[in-house]
């Protein structure tokens, strides 16, 4: 459904998160280790985010990545459209540009249902409220 960018993307953030509320700074490659993607793919997708204004990245010795201020309020939705764009929550599910329900394509009706709740479930749902599941232990990054 993602591609694997914001797959990545994703975990990364949750990573940050974790760390973060720890009130640490993490490093590329403790990020490309904690979710087992590749660090040049890894730094790509941070510099994304950080464009996105989702991060913060410090440079020097106590450097390396954190959340913005405020970023327990981020939503996976933010995150989804930094790397993907929106088409993953608002576009046709055949590619088409144009889609609606004036003028659907084929599965138009049935896929509406679909993306609705999956935007239902990106905007509920907090980078904070993911991170909490590894604090504990609960949920994992990589096994």
């Amino acid at each position: 459904m993602f591609s694997k960018a914001c797959e990545y993307g994703i975990k990364a953030m949750i990573f940050i998160a974790h760390e973060d509320a720890a009130g640490r700074r993490v490093s590329l490659k403790e990020i490309a280790g904690s979710i087992n993607s590749p660090e040049a793919f890894t730094a790509k997708i941070l510099q994304q985010l950080r464009k996105a204004a989702l991060l913060n990245s410090v440079k020097g010795t106590s450097g390396g990545f954190e959340l913005k201020k405020g970023g327990s309020d981020i939503r996976l939705a933010n995150i989804v459209t930094a790397i993907d764009g929106p088409k993953v929550i608002t576009g046709c599910g055949l590619g088409l540009e144009t889609c609606s329900d004036d003028a659907p394509c084929p599965i138009h009706h049935k896929f509406k249902h679909i993306r609705d709740g999956l935007q239902d479930m990106l905007e509920s749902s907090s980078l904070r409220d993911l991170s909490d599941g590894v604090d504990i232990g609960r949920t994992f990054l990589k096994r």
